[in-house]
């Protein structure tokens, strides 16, 4: 199954189009797409038996994220070996942890800003929970999922680090920063949803390519560690991190420029498309690259 989030409209996603929840089950459920993961199991109940002759074809950039105002936003760092080695990073004992705001969320398609610094780009899967999570062994926590969707984890390197501690949150937090879709597809929609592949690709270069068999801890292995701490809230979202490929680790640094165009795309789920543009200075843009980089290597070397 997959739902949508259309001109901030629930839908039910087939191959003939989109299906408007509200007007299809007759306001048992509401248009929010937000409010539906409350309700998650009845809603699957209910789209089991849906009508589907009232589909409408619609465009990709009317779609918005499929979770847009979650409670939680958690974020996973260094969580692909391969993304730990290119960084200077030891692959972690434990998932490193950050949280990402809400007001970062936007659409699969559609053009973003860049701020004056070094921008770059990682390319995720993204769970977002369908049923309150607390303390759910691994082996459970697919249940606990409402399902799958992608997402890009853009970092402004500049600002990310900043001083001497890494501004995780903030430097990953800006306007536009947290693009997530097309749609949210159910974990029953995958032959394997631990093994998927996904890719980026900067103006047609791929520049990330991976499987998710290859995360350091899997979807199940991360809703039982954090639900271990803390309560998952239906609708809450999990950014589960990026492999290699990211900008920062390229020799020299390469980061997001205006004009570019950006490709994420996960098996099974589809793609998202983002043009980027900015009123920074190429001289700007070049300085603030140059800093983000001298500051990784130091991060690296106290290491």
């Amino acid at each position: 199954m997959r739902i949508g989030n259309l001109s901030d409209r629930l839908v039910l996603v087939t191959d003939q189009g989109a299906i408007d929840v509200e007007k299809s089950s007759a306001g048992r459920f509401g248009a929010d797409p937000q409010a539906v993961y409350e309700r998650w199991p009845e809603f699957r109940e209910w789209a089991a038996t849906a009508r589907t002759d009232d589909a409408a074809p619609f465009g990709l950039d009317e779609l918005g994220p499929p979770a847009p105002r979650p409670a939680q936003v958690f974020a996973v760092g260094a969580n692909y070996r391969s993304h730990a080695d290119e960084g200077g990073l030891a692959t972690p004992e434990w998932p490193m942890v950050f949280a990402k705001y809400v007001s970062s969320f936007t659409g699969p398609v559609g053009e973003i800003e860049l701020p004056t610094g070094a921008v770059d780009w990682e390319v995720e899967l993204v769970a977002v929970i369908g049923r309150l999570a607390r303390s759910v062994p691994a082996q459970q926590a697919w249940n606990h999922v409402a399902g799958l969707t992608i997402g890009q984890d853009l970092s402004e390197r500049d600002l990310q680090l900043r001083g001497d501690f890494p501004q995780m949150s903030l430097g990953k937090s800006l306007p536009g920063f947290s693009p997530t879709g097309p749609f949210l597809v159910t974990p029953d929609s995958f032959g394997n949803p631990d093994d998927l592949a996904i890719s980026c690709t900067l103006d047609g270069e791929t520049v990330q390519a991976a499987r998710t068999r290859d995360l350091t801890f899997s979807v199940p292995q991360l809703v039982a560690e954090l639900s271990a701490w803390l309560p998952l809230l239906p609708g809450d979202v999990v950014f589960t991190g990026t492999p290699a490929g990211v900008g920062l680790a390229r020799k020299p640094p390469r980061f997001l420029r205006p004009g570019d165009e950006l490709v994420s795309e996960i098996e099974g789920i589809g793609s998202m498309r983002h043009t980027f543009r900015s009123d920074a200075t190429d001289e700007s843009r070049a300085r603030d690259a140059d800093r983000a980089a001298r500051r990784l290597q130091r991060l690296a070397h106290h290491r």
